[in-house]
């Protein structure tokens, strides 16, 4: 094999996202509001600008990784499980959390790109980011979008309100572990909710259900906006 295409190898993406993730985890040790996906994430794109490397070559491994995502996102119903009781009981608060935060997320953000001018194509296309980002994607195409934005501006959504959402909403007076964790998951979907899981486990599960529900309620809302926008 010739040496000077190593990177195209599977396991060259693998290597790259695995060792960048245990520096982000050395860094989010000593500085706690920083998410480990941020620093992988930038870690990763800093070594293939620098490297010429091209994302093609690294996505080859780390299309590996990517389908773990899935069993990582259903795992989290096993915590919702354990704390069924209590969300069961909060069920009726949590919807209308849900909903309130749902309709919240994607009429501002509508809303402020619009007052600063952007075009109606980046409005459609930052409607679904507080959605996790298969959906939200979809979500673009449908309304006539941009996916490969939607997707960056659902992640970059997730990473912020991980990184600052627990720390503003304890500053508003925020305690209530289910109240917090329906915020996060509603606003930050599966990148928040993995930060709060490590942290508190009901917290998590709160947040793991408002993220499913988010899901379901932005997709009902865009069937009338389709509509709308045709």
């Amino acid at each position: 094999m010739n040496g000077s295409h190593w990177w195209n190898e599977p396991l060259f993406g693998v290597t790259i996202t695995v060792l960048a993730y245990v520096l982000a985890l050395h860094l989010h040790t000593r500085f706690r509001w920083l998410h480990p996906l941020f620093v992988c994430s930038t870690a990763v794109i800093v070594f293939l600008l620098v490297s010429g490397i091209s994302y093609e070559s690294y996505r080859i491994g780390a299309d590996l990784l990517i389908f773990c995502l899935g069993p990582a996102t259903v795992a989290l119903g096993v915590p919702m499980y354990k704390h069924a009781v209590r969300l069961k009981r909060q069920l009726r608060a949590i919807v209308t959390g849900v909903l309130a935060g749902s309709l919240c997320g994607m009429t501002s953000s509508a809303f402020f790109i619009w007052i600063a001018g952007g075009s109606r194509e980046l409005w459609i296309t930052a409607l679904p980011k507080s959605t996790s980002s298969p959906i939200s994607i979809e979500i673009v195409k449908l309304l006539g979008g941009v996916p490969e934005l939607g997707a960056v501006l659902t992640v970059l959504t997730g990473l912020v309100g991980s990184m600052f959402g627990p720390a503003f909403l304890r500053a508003a007076g925020v305690r209530d572990d289910v109240a917090l964790g329906v915020a996060i998951g509603t606003a930050s979907h599966g990148i928040g909710t993995a930060r709060i899981i490590r942290e508190n486990e009901l917290q998590g599960s709160a947040g793991g259900l408002a993220m499913g529900l988010t899901g379901i309620v932005t997709s009902l809302l865009s069937v009338p906006l389709y509509w709308w926008l045709q």
